[in-house]
């Protein structure tokens, strides 16, 4: 194998930015703090992806992580191989991010390349003046400050270099629409309208991804209608182009456009003119790239600091002290696979009659959760009123395809008496188990999944409890827990845990045990109802 040569990289991860180097290989990013690179992102797995190398090519392989690895936008299937200048994101294209083969102190290469022309130019006053002019641009450009500040120092070292009247930067909004960024005359003033420019040298320069530049548009062949009617003598537009390698045969994106021009005379710019005015516009399109990434990482820290925030308050609603009671025990569990889950229980009654819930709202993430707090305070009240259990669920189903949401959910609902009588209403949801003694059954008595159906019957059942008898009930990710080939943990596994394990804690034990370190698919929930009589 070649000898490994030290390969550089930029990690952006909460707004923070750091350099290193590869030095060795196969190169394990993820969770766990035994890796080479560890991400402290929710979305990222514990062993999430491998940089690799066969032969003289890198690749990025993705390790069966759980929310994907991103090569240039697009979601790793087996291993992509690598260039320099390639963006790798972890869990989501807002997660962490990794440039490879670019650290921040070698970000400026095309400033490199032509300063080593430079001294080609000879010994002239012009060309010392330019190089101290690069010189200047150089670290304007890369000073500290936000797009603003890069933008303004663009216009400022691009109109010093031509000489032209006026300079504009348009980058795309939200809408990806292109429009005015900032805009500045030869003396520095503020422009803030873009209605005399050519608008058709734009156009023609964002459609073919290449420069427009006209220095005398009376003797050019090249003109367009916006050209002769605002009246322009010279006009330069160059698109911003992304430093990110893309798919092969596919254009780079262009990120923004250096628009600049005047109308009293033409412009004058030599060999060297052109590759400075490259050169600053290529570094301004990788600060103003780098500078976006920044942006991003911590708009999705905020966002994963809100999910924080959502996800303790539904830990909180359901961590509450569950109710006690003389003749039941009540415990309950809940791991979601995501900061916030799609699953809840809840328990409530008195000494006469106890009531408990699980539901599992079909989907996970934000939209599940809501919807799982929504039925959470729906289900409580009626519990608390007392209403029949199929009343309740009719209720619930009536208000999820009412909202017509596309979700809908699977619950178990149990009302034991006292007396051991116990009421229980399942709809679409795995039926829950009774262990009595050495044996474990089903509540077999089955319903539709609320939401699903509008006007759909739903009915109760009863059975009678033995002091001692244990009911348990789960959700599909306790059940379709699996360590990554499918061998489903499964209801088999469940009802000889139940009839084996003393504790919740120890039932999550095996599951775990079965998964290996395979992480979950799906939000795992447990509730038991011990009835002593």
């Amino acid at each position: 194998m070649p000898e490994l040569i030290a390969i550089p990289y930029t990690l952006v991860e909460d707004q923070k930015r750091e350099s290193g180097t590869i030095t060795r290989l196969p190169l394990s990013i993820g969770r766990l703090p035994e890796n080479d690179i560890v991400l402290a992102h929710p979305y990222v797995s514990r062993r999430h992806a491998e940089i690799v190398r066969d032969g003289s090519t890198f690749y990025i392989v993705d390790i069966g992580s759980r929310h994907g690895t991103f090569w240039n936008g697009q979601r790793v299937s087996g291993r992509n191989a690598l260039h320099i200048g390639d963006t790798l994101a972890f869990g989501t294209l807002d997660g962490p991010l990794l440039q490879f083969g670019v650290s921040d102190a070698t970000s400026t290469s095309t400033i490199r390349e032509i300063i080593e022309q430079l001294p080609s130019i000879g010994s002239s006053s012009t060309a010392l003046e330019k190089l101290r002019w690069f010189f200047e641009a150089a670290r304007k450009l890369t000073g500290d400050g936000g797009i603003e500040q890069i933008l303004a120092a663009l216009l400022e070292t691009t109109l010093q270099l031509t000489q032209v009247e006026r300079g504009y930067v348009f980058l795309r909004d939200q809408e990806q629409e292109w429009k005015l960024a900032m805009g500045r005359d030869s003396n520095g003033e503020q422009l803030f309208s873009d209605a005399t420019v050519s608008h058709g040298a734009i156009r023609e320069a964002l459609k073919t991804a290449k420069e427009f530049i006209v220095t005398d548009t009376l003797s050019a062949e090249r003109q367009t209608e916006s050209i002769v009617a605002q009246n322009i003598r010279s006009v330069i537009c160059i698109p911003l182009r992304s430093l990110r390698r893309t798919p092969q045969g596919s254009e780079a994106e262009i990120l923004g456009l250096l628009y600049l021009d005047s109308r009293l005379k033409p412009g004058v710019l030599s060999k060297v003119d052109n590759d400075l005015l490259r050169a600053i516009a290529t570094d301004a399109a990788a600060l103003i790239e780098n500078t976006q990434l920044v942006l991003a990482e911590e708009h999705a820290r905020h966002y994963r600091e809100e999910l924080n925030i959502a996800a303790r308050i539904q830990t909180n609603i359901m961590a509450a002290r569950l109710p006690s009671f003389s003749f039941a025990t009540v415990a309950a569990r809940s791991v979601p696979c995501r900061e916030i889950g799609g699953d809840f229980f809840l328990a409530v009654g008195n000494d006469a009659c106890l009531s408990v819930a699980v539901a599992d709202i079909a989907g996970k993430g934000i939209s599940a959760a809501i919807l799982a707090c929504t039925m959470q305070g729906m289900i409580y009240a009626q519990l608390i009123s007392g209403q029949p259990l199929d009343t309740i669920a009719a209720a619930v189903n009536r208000y999820i395809c009412e909202k017509d949401i596309g979700r809908y959910a699977t619950m178990s609902i149990l009302r034991l008496h006292s007396s051991g009588r116990l009421e229980y209403i399942n709809c679409g949801h795995i039926p829950p188990f009774v262990c009595s003694g050495a044996a474990a059954s089903r509540l077999a008595e089955a319903n539709l999944p609320v939401g699903m159906i509008e006007n759909t019957n739903f009915h109760a059942a009863e059975t009678h409890l033995q002091p001692g008898s244990r009911v348990l009930i789960v959700t599909d990710g306790v059940t379709e827990a699996h360590p990554g080939d499918g061998d489903f943990f499964g209801e088999d596994r469940v009802a000889h845990a139940a009839l084996g394990c003393s504790s919740l804690d120890e039932i999550f034990a095996e599951v775990e045990q079965h998964c290996r370190s395979n992480e979950n698919d799906d939000d795992c929930t447990i509730l038991e109802v011990r009835f002593k009589g």
